[in-house]
Formats: structure tokens, sequence, C-alpha cells
């Protein structure tokens, strides 16, 4: 027997996100204007713990599995989709010093994130080159004796965070397989960050370019398959953002759906009309089969599945995910008529973040190519199914 049912802790712990996620909704609109959370928001979600699911408990974390962060992750997203990139910790940045790092670097590193002050502090991840190298395949970004130079581009968090995470290049013989990850402290001589971007959605999310001149650089983990961590990295990060995807898919239909009910034409409302009934009915149908998709990998990591299975089903639900938000926050604004480009219904704004959500850590591209290069046997490589300038950047 199959089942993904969530233990009495798990949706104790999902029930008690969704009480915050009403406050997030009610203040999404002031979020998106500030582009911020506010201090009381981050605080409250400090206090509950939502920043430091992942991190282990010898960090001061709870060190909690990937189906306690689906869930909770998916609750955040349905009260407002974008608030969770203007919690404190940031997924990515965690997720790359559980993966990429030594036990001793996540206690060392993530411990500042679970203490009282936490709500404060920022990690980012600095992936993402604007244009490919001309004459080799790698980053531009080189590291060398201990510092790095180049410039990184979308990076999420970039002027808030207090610590990097950087991808560079420390053999350019060796292509993509002669990159690592290092540590970089934002207030290092050699780094600056550029005016924060200006986005179509997700405005909480802090978007930048940083450069680093000869920045002071502390290499994360010991490099051994690398290539493997950075992988497992993104799929799990991907994980996390097909959640994310899956909140706002069912915030956008339950929306709809309640107006499709009370909005009524020639006598009936308009969710009785078949054309408008069956889309309905397939939103669900995309809503159910995203949060099933997600929760059957994130159950294969949690219990140890073999590593190209986890992999490939966290192919699948991001994949899938991220398509069925966009159909989700695309069909609610048609589906609202004039409405739904009006700034007093939430649905123009679903539609602006879904977008954006896909073109987080993972394209759907990306993760179909993830999912073939397992069903076929390839050999998985980070040039071929990750987000790089010579294919796809993202937002990580």
């Amino acid at each position: 027997m199959v089942a993904f049912r969530p233990s009495e802790d798990e949706t104790m712990m999902r029930d008690e996100v969704v009480s915050f996620a009403k406050t997030l909704r009610t203040d999404a609109r002031a979020f998106e204007k500030a582009r911020a959370v506010s201090e009381e928001t981050r605080r409250a979600a400090h206090g509950m713990g939502l920043g430091s699911l992942a991190i282990p408990a010898a960090a001061g974390g709870a060190g909690l599995g990937l189906v306690t962060q689906a869930l909770v992750e998916e609750a955040i997203a349905y009260g407002d989709p974008a608030a969770a990139f203007g919690l404190a910790g940031g997924a990515s940045f965690v997720r790359a010093v559980l993966e990429l790092g030594s036990e001793e670097d996540a206690a060392k590193i993530l411990s500042r994130y679970t203490a009282e002050d936490g709500f404060k502090r920022f990690g980012a991840v600095a992936w993402g080159e604007r244009k490919p190298n001309p004459e080799r395949a790698g980053f531009s970004t080189i590291a060398t004796g201990g510092k790095i130079t180049g410039q990184k581009s979308f990076v999420v968090n970039a002027s808030r965070a207090e610590t990097f995470v950087v991808f560079a290049q420390v053999d350019e013989t060796q292509g993509w397989d002669g990159i690592a990850a290092f540590v970089v402290d934002a207030d290092a001589p050699g780094v600056t960050v550029s005016p924060r971007a200006a986005t179509l959605g997700l405005e909480i999310a802090d978007v930048a370019d940083v450069k680093f001149e000869d920045a002071p650089a502390t290499k994360l983990g010991d490099g051994s398959a690398f290539t493997e961590k950075t992988i497992r990295f993104f799929a799990k990060t991907g994980l996390i953002m097909a959640a994310r995807a899956v909140g706002l898919a069912q915030a956008a239909f339950d929306v709809t759906r309640d107006y499709c009910d009370g909005r009524k034409a020639f006598g009936k409302p308009i969710g009785h009309f078949q054309a408008v009934a069956f889309n309905l009915a397939d939103r669900a149908m995309d809503v159910d089969a995203a949060r099933s998709l997600v929760w059957r990998a994130a159950e294969a990591w949690d219990r140890g599945a073999p590593e190209k299975e986890a992999l490939l089903y966290s192919a699948h639900a991001v994949s899938f995910a991220l398509e069925a938000a966009m159909r989700c926050g695309d069909d609610a604004v048609q589906l609202h008529g004039g409405s739904g480009f009006m700034r007093d219904y939430p649905v123009e704004k679903f539609m602006r973040d879904a977008k954006q959500l896909q073109l987080c850590v993972m394209t759907a591209e990306q993760a179909d190519q993830l999912a073939a290069a397992i069903e076929v046997g390839q050999p998985l490589s980070i040039g071929a199914i990750l987000p790089t300038p010579e294919t796809q950047t993202t937002l990580v």
C-alpha cells in the first residue's frame, strides 16, 4: 500500500501555519508595496521556528524532513506566495550549506539563524551569471588563492544577506566539473551589491547582482562528489519552490471557485455553466496532482530512497507544480473577467507570482531534462540539467 498521509505532528504544524498564513493574505498588498515582510511578521515566523525547520538540532534548528517543510511552505504560500522569500534564513541558502558543507559548517554557519535575533538574518546563494563565458564552459566568476572575482546575477535576498554561498570556477580546464562553492561575508572587502531589480512578481524577493573583486572566500565542504551534491541541492530546493507553487495554485483555485459561485449571469452562478465548470474541474485536478507529486518526492528523500528515485520524483514534482500554478493563476484572471486584472482582487498577483516562481531555482524545462536524463540512463552533469548561463539562468 502506498500512502503519503501527513503524521499527526505534521498536520498540527500545518494547521498552525495555516492560521499564520491568514495574516499574510491580509497584509499581502502592503508587503508587496513595501517590497518586504514586516519585522513583526518575521519575528512571529521565527518564533514558530519556520525558518529553521531544516537546520539540524546541533545548530539549534528542528532538523525536520522535507515532508514537513513542504507542508509548511505550501501553507505559507497559500497566504502569500511571495512572503516566504522575505522571511529570515532563506531556503536556498540553508539548503546549500546543508548539502554542500560538512556538519561542522552547518553548525557554525546556521546557528546564527536560530538565535534569538535570527529573524533579522538572511543568507543568499550566488549562482547565476547573465552571459555564458564565450571561451569555455563553466562560470566566469573565478576563485583562486582564497579570493573570488566576478559578478553574479539574479541573487535572491542579495541586499539583505549577511553571508553568501558563491559558486565559482576553480579549474578553468574542467568546465562544469571544475566549479566549487564558497562562503563569503557580505561586509567583506571587495563585495558590492547592486540596487535591487524591479521584478514581474514576488516583489518581496530582493533580487540583485553581486560583484566580487578579490573578495575573501572560504571553501564550503571538502569538494568531494561536488556534482552530485549540487544536483541534490537544486532538486531539494526546487521541491520547496514546487510546494510554494502548490500553495499558490490552491489559493488561486479557491478564490476563483468562490467568485464563480457568487457571480451570477442569466439567473445562475457562472460556475454552473459548463465551460466554466470544466475549467474549475481541471484546475482542481492540477492542484491535487501537484500536491501528490510534491508529497511523493519529499517522502522519498525522507525515507532514504535511492537517490535517482528521489531525484526523478523531485523532477516530476517541480515540472508539474510550476506549470500547474501558472495554469491556475492564468485561469483565475480569465474567469474573473475584467475584474481579474484589477488589484481589488488577488488573482492578478497570483498570476504574476506564478510566472516568476517558474523562474526560481529549477524551471520546468530543467526538471524535464533531469527526469529525461535519469530515464534514459544519461550521466547527470551540471551543464546539461541545471540553470546555467549557457541554458537558462534563474533566481536562486
